[in-house]
């Protein structure tokens, strides 16, 4: 009797030390590792973070090489994530709220984007270690901060004709606008034998004859072309309408955007080009709101980098990692 009762003493004993082993142990695992005015973040807080806004090719580690990626970036993120805390708190303090109806149609736009139903939305949240509630939170604080963001600074930007007109000015802008073209190149030096012109054409063809059969443009303007561009992928960036030679606007206007021409003559040798875009003329007014959107997000940043420094400096931040 007395045997089994130390045999129960003894596994209540090694219970009670387990449990509080445990305890010790999720203690230590979700450490606090920043507090935020009276707000505390944790280590698995963090961690949820960055395993959510994890790229795919991250996310296809293994679990060792990943974990050294968020090891070495667990500094960064975490700032992000106390940025996250004040402006949620400031968006408070305006007396700033989200509405349920507000997150409901934030979900169903996203559902609608992506073409998903709930249950592939669960599903996918399930992946990256989220439950829908959590989800539901996530959205609706970023929601928050949206609003207190439009509260304190967007809606404040206002930028001027005259600021527009001046940029236009000084960066001299066409105010008549103009097309453009986004061109890969191949190009071979006219010989100075025209008895060679034959040959080259016939390179030429080959040439085209293999971008036909899906071989890689860059790569055979890396083996093929005489042109500086070569180099760099071929790419001659985007090329005003104006600086071109008429040979170049005559095949350029019955080629659509990813088409390979066949090869041309000018006075230079030998063009083989792809058009990889095309970017159409605008009018006065469709620049001037071009450049006033530049310049509202150049104000926005600004202001915005300003509107972060103030939330800090006026913060208790304590980092514990």
């Amino acid at each position: 009797m007395v045997q089994r009762h130390i045999a129960a003493l003894l596994i209540s004993v090694c219970a009670l030390l387990l449990f509080h082993h445990e305890v010790h142990a999720a203690i230590l695992l979700d450490r606090v590792v920043a507090v935020v005015n009276k707000e505390v973040i944790t280590w698995s807080e963090l961690y949820r973070i960055m395993e959510s806004e994890a790229s795919e090719q991250v996310k296809a580690l293994t679990d060792e090489e990943r974990s050294k990626v968020f090891k070495n970036n667990e500094a960064a993120f975490l700032e992000k994530l106390v940025d996250m805390k004040l402006q949620i708190q400031e968006a408070g303090r305006l007396g700033l709220q989200v509405r349920e109806e507000e997150v409901k149609e934030a979900i169903e736009n996203i559902k609608k984007k992506y073409q998903m139903t709930d249950a592939v939305l669960e599903e996918s949240l399930k992946k990256e270690g989220l439950t829908f509630e959590e989800y539901r939170k996530r959205l609706s604080d970023q929601i928050l901060i949206s609003q207190g963001i439009n509260h304190q600074i967007r809606n404040k930007v206002v930028i001027t004709d005259e600021q527009v007109n001046k940029y236009m000015e000084s960066h001299q802008m066409n105010l008549a606008g103009e097309e453009e073209f986004r061109l890969r190149q191949i190009f071979i030096r006219k010989p100075k034998d025209d008895s060679r012109r034959k040959e080259l054409e016939e390179k030429g063809a080959m040439i085209v004859q293999r971008l036909k059969g899906g071989e890689d443009f860059a790569a055979l303007a890396w083996e093929y072309s005489e042109d500086p561009s070569a180099k760099i992928g071929s790419d001659l960036g985007y090329v005003k309408k104006s600086y071109m030679a008429k040979e170049f606007i005559n095949v350029l206007s019955v080629m659509k955007i990813g088409d390979v021409s066949i090869p041309f003559w000018t006075d230079q040798g030998l063009h083989i080009i792809k058009l990889e875009d095309r970017v159409s003329a605008k009018s006065t007014e469709e620049q001037k709101e071009t450049v006033r959107k530049q310049l509202e997000e150049e104000a926005f940043l600004e202001k915005y980098k300003s509107y972060m420094k103030g939330l800090r400096e006026n913060a208790r931040i304590e980092i514990r990692l």
